[in-house]
Formats: structure tokens, C-alpha cells, sequence
């Protein structure tokens, strides 16, 4: 009896680890799934009670992304999961460290406030300059004519003359936005003058479309700028797509590097959240449209690359997993997702928006309209319980969390804290119609050092009408005094356009003798945590309930 109990023990022993693949360092990754896939395939017994490919210690360099097709979607009794080894996440699956950039102007150092060993880049350490004038007809930017010791490697005083010289950028400070303008010429007018052109299509998208544009002697000052150069090279930006696959589950890895490659070839002019705009212009000629009669501005964008992706999949989940030194958005649900989860994972140095999920109305959609079929494509995402820290900081205008048109979306007890722009931001449209968006939630999260580098932000930010939606129990920060804002606009909460159908109870926001510790006394707006109305029609709607 003995014997046959220890027979049996074994053979269920070897049973429950059947279904394991191990990776070890040097080996690939894409044959281990492609083993799962065939285990599938044909209904291997291996396959009960799930597949686990096992990554041992090291770093697998990724060539090209790992592909998760239908086939290799697991079931609810049997899932595929794909995980490292132990607790410090040394299973680290990589691509390229990001494209470096050296800031020749201004020279004057600034500190950010953020450790100094963190490998980044992207943001105006050594400060930044105030522009003189934007000029839409000749699409030029003026500015103080930088020192000799600036331009003797990029221009020529003689402006008949053209120099060689290394690519170089302007970085462009816009409110809420930023734009990356590749600079085709400089002009020296005179010792106090300089006009800079760029290059297409930013060019024309930046001069073109209204909002937003920088601004000149607004509250606080022009615009800012800085003039830059960027490592040359295109390198690896996508390390996972899975595509069509459901339950599969992510746990214990490392997503580690990858480039922002569409800098380098097309500049970077957004609308608003990091997103690109591919065309956008002012209508000039009757403005206005039947859902919204001043709308003057129309815009076509696309989505910024992921390292990590997913779409039209179920059940795809991310646990203790380490996400950093990624150039723009770390993960991003992006279309036909449902019941997925992101649980207890870090993501720190990232370049633009840490985690992303539904639509925004990407081209060849125009995105200002008031669509109704978006939301129900990105439903049940659960957020909970992840660190989101120094995001947005190659594009200043992404944000820590981006939720579009979704539904029945949670996101609790998360950390997000140093961004440049907003900390968590949820809806689209710009609109009070029904567009499906309803009963999403905003609770129990920790909002700070936000606002660094761009205003019209809130640590909790919101656009357009979502029955049954609740911001409930968070605590937030006042926004970051950043230094070169050129409006006081930021919130704790900011109810922007449009926002309807939240009640918003039990926050804690700072308050210092009865106003916010952001108070500006010329400004009435800064004297609230909570940005609920505005002049126009650009405020929030009847069913918004306060009760804080």
C-alpha cells in the first residue's frame, strides 16, 4: 500500500508540473509559445490545469515583439501564464535603452526635483526659454537669439549661407501639451532676434490646428522652449502584442527599454494626452457642427506605440510585473477588451503614459465627434493597487492613467506620482450626449507631485458624461508649482468639459486658511481643489453631485 501511495504521489507530482516550459537565459522566448501553441493545438494533456512558461534569470533582447495570437489563448480552467523567476524581477524581457538628448539651450542648470540616477533625459534639466512670437502665416517661431557658443555649430550668421549641422529639435511648451518640432532653419536677425522653421509635417500641423498652440502673453508669460539634439537611431518600441488572445496572465517579469522612434521622422504635435495628430486644421468658414455649435477645431489622431499591448482579448492579466525605461506608453489596452486586470506593478521611468485603455477616437476617425460604440469596446478593466511614478517624461503631456470611451472601469488604490501633466484621467468626447460611458470608478488612490511641467491639469482629470461614475475616497496632492505654466489652471479634480453623471465624495485635497496651497490671490479659479464651472460651455453638466 505504501508503494502504490507513492507511486500515485509521484505521478501527480509530475502531472501538476507537466505543463511548464522553461526559458533559460539565451534561449527564446518565441519557440517556448510556440510550443504552448502546438500543445493547444492538439489538445495535449499537458494543457490541463494550464501552461506556464517559465523564465529563468536573464534578459531576453527582443528582435521583434512576442506575437499572442487567437491559438495561443488559454481558458478560465486552463490559462496561459508567462513568468519570472522569484521576487526582484530578474527575468527581464527587453529591447533598446532609449534615444538620449542633449539640451544646448537654455544652459542654465534647473533641478527637477526627481534622483539624479534615474536614467532619463527627456525633461528641461537645464531649464527653459521664454519665446518672442508665434507666427501662423509664415509658420515660424520667433525667440532671444541664443549665445555664439549655441549657434556656431548650428547656423551660420550669414543667413544666405546653410551649414552643416547635427539634427536639432524645439521642444515646445503648449498649456496642456507639448510639441517636438524637427528645426529645418535658423535665422540670426539681429543679436536679439532669432526665427526658427521646421520641417514637415509638423510644420503645418502645428500651425494649423488652434488648439493647442503656444501661448503669447498670456496670464503668466509667453511660451517656453528648448532646443535640443536627439541620438539619431531607430530602435526597438514594441516588446508583447497579444492580439486575440484570451486568459493569459503575466506575473513576476521585467518589461525593460525600448525607443520612441516617431520623433525622429515626423516631429510630434499632439491634441492632448500624448495622442499625434495626423491632420487637423480651423475650420475658417462657418464654424460649427450640429452637435456642437462652436466647435472651430478638427483633428484626426493616432495612437502613440506601446511596449507592451493588448487587443480583441479577454482575461489578460498583469501581476507583480516591473514596467521601466520604456519611451512612450508602458501598456495599453487598446481596442476590444474586456475583464482584464493590472495588479500590484511598478512603473517608473516611463516616457509617456504608464497605462492606457480604450478608445479615443483614432483616425480615420475625426475625434471631436460624440461616437456611441466606443465604450462598450473597452469594458471591466481593473486597475488596482500598481505604483505609477515619473511618467510623462519624454512627452510632457502624457499622463500616470488613460482611460478613453470605457465602461465599468475601476481604478483604486494606485500611487501615481512625479508627472508632468495630469495623474489619472478618465473619458473622451468632449461632449454631454450618452456616448456608453457609465459607472466607471476613481477610488481610494494617492495623487501627488503632478503638474510639473504643464497647467490646465488635474491630479484627477475628467471629460464628458458618465452615468453612475464615482470619485470616491482619493487623496491628491495640490498640483506642482511648475515654473513654466503660462495659466494657474490645475486641480486636485478637474471636471473639464463637458463632465456629467460623477459624484464625487470623501476626497482629501490640501487646503491651507480655507484655499488650496496653490493659491494665487489674482486668480479666483486657483482658489478651488475642485474646477467645476467655467464661462461658456465648457463646464461640467446638472448631475454632477459634490459632496466633499
Amino acid at each position: 500500500m505504501k508503494q502504490i501511495l507513492t507511486i500515485l504521489l509521484l505521478f501527480v507530482c509530475l502531472y501538476t508540473n507537466a505543463g511548464e516550459i522553461i526559458v533559460r537565459d539565451g534561449e527564446s522566448i518565441h519557440d517556448a509559445l510556440r510550443q504552448a501553441r502546438e500543445w493547444r493545438r492538439t489538445n495535449d494533456a499537458r494543457c490541463q490545469g494550464g501552461i506556464t512558461i517559465t523564465l529563468q534569470e536573464g534578459r531576453y533582447y527582443m528582435q521583434e515583439p512576442l506575437f499572442l495570437r487567437p491559438e495561443d489563448s488559454g481558458t478560465k480552467e486552463s490559462p496561459l501564464v508567462i513568468r519570472g523567476i522569484g521576487e526582484k524581477h530578474t527575468s527581464v524581457i527587453c529591447g533598446d535603452p532609449r534615444q538620449k538628448h542633449r539640451q544646448i539651450w537654455p544652459l542654465k542648470e534647473q533641478d527637477d526635483g526627481l534622483p539624479k540616477n534615474r536614467h532619463d533625459d527627456g525633461l528641461p534639466t537645464k531649464g527653459m526659454e521664454r519665446m518672442i512670437s508665434f507666427n501662423k502665416e509664415k509658420r515660424t517661431i520667433t525667440i532671444p537669439t541664443p549665445p555664439d557658443s549655441v549657434l556656431r555649430d548650428f547656423v551660420s550668421k550669414n543667413t544666405a549661407e546653410s551649414t552643416s549641422r547635427p539634427p536639432l529639435e524645439m521642444v515646445v511648451h503648449q498649456r496642456w501639451a507639448i510639441a517636438i518640432l524637427r528645426v529645418k532653419d535658423i535665422r540670426v536677425l539681429n543679436d536679439s532676434v532669432t526665427e526658427v522653421s521646421f520641417m514637415e509635417p509638423e510644420s503645418r500641423l502645428e500651425f494649423e490646428h488652434p488648439w493647442p498652440q503656444p501661448v503669447i502673453g498670456g496670464e503668466r508669460g509667453n511660451s517656453s522652449f528648448l532646443l535640443r539634439t536627439t541620438e539619431q537611431r531607430d530602435g526597438i518600441e514594441q516588446l508583447v502584442i497579444v492580439d486575440g488572445a484570451n486568459y493569459v496572465r503575466f506575473e513576476g517579469l521585467t518589461f525593460k527599454h525600448t525607443c520612441w522612434n516617431r520623433p525622429l521622422h515626423k516631429g510630434h504635435v499632439t491634441l492632448q494626452g500624448g495622442f499625434p495628430l495626423v491632420d487637423a486644421y480651423k475650420l475658417k468658414e462657418n464654424p460649427g457642427l450640429p452637435w456642437d455649435e462652436g466647435l472651430e477645431n478638427q483633428a484626426w489622431i493616432e495612437r502613440p506605440v506601446s511596449a507592451v499591448t493588448v487587443r480583441n482579448a479577454h482575461h489578460v492579466d498583469f501581476h507583480s510585473v516591473l514596467f521601466e525605461n520604456l519611451a512612450a506608453t508602458a501598456l495599453d489596452f487598446v481596442d476590444n477588451v474586456s475583464d482584464c486586470v493590472v495588479q500590484k506593478c511598478t512603473f517608473g521611468n516611463i516616457g509617456g503614459t504608464a497605462i492606457m485603455g480604450g478608445s479615443f477616437a483614432e483616425s480615420p476617425r475625426e475625434v471631436h465627434r460624440p461616437y456611441t460604440d466606443l465604450a462598450k469596446r473597452c469594458q471591466r478593466l481593473t486597475i488596482k493597487e500598481n505604483f505609477v511614478v515619473d511618467a510623462a517624461n519624454e512627452d510632457w503631456g502624457a499622463v500616470g492613467i488613460a482611460l478613453g470611451y470605457v465602461r465599468h472601469c475601476t481604478i483604486s488604490k494606485n500611487h501615481v506620482f512625479f508627472l508632468s501633466y495630469s495623474g489619472i484621467c478618465v473619458g473622451w468626447g468632449w461632449t454631454p450626449l450618452n456616448t456608453g460611458m457609465e459607472h466607471n470608478c476613481i477610488e481610494g488612490n494617492n495623487v501627488s507631485n503632478y503638474a510639473r511641467q504643464l497647467y490646465d491639469a488635474g491630479g484627477i482629470y475628467t471629460l464628458s458624461n458618465q452615468p453612475g461614475s464615482v470619485i470616491s475616497g482619493n487623496k491628491i496632492s495640490a498640483p506642482y508649482p511648475a515654473p513654466y505654466a503660462t495659466n494657474y489652471r490645475g486641480f486636485c479634480i478637474y471636471l473639464d468639459a463637458r463632465t456629467d453623471g460623477f459624484t464625487i465624495e470623501n476626497n482629501k485635497t490640501p487646503v491651507v486658511d480655507g484655499s488650496p496651497i496653490n493659491k494665487k490671490p489674482s486668480t479666483a479659479e486657483a482658489l478651488r481643489p475642485i474646477r467645476r464651472d467655467e464661462i461658456g460651455d465648457n463646464h461640467p453638466g446638472p448631475n454632477v453631485k459634490i459632496k466633499d
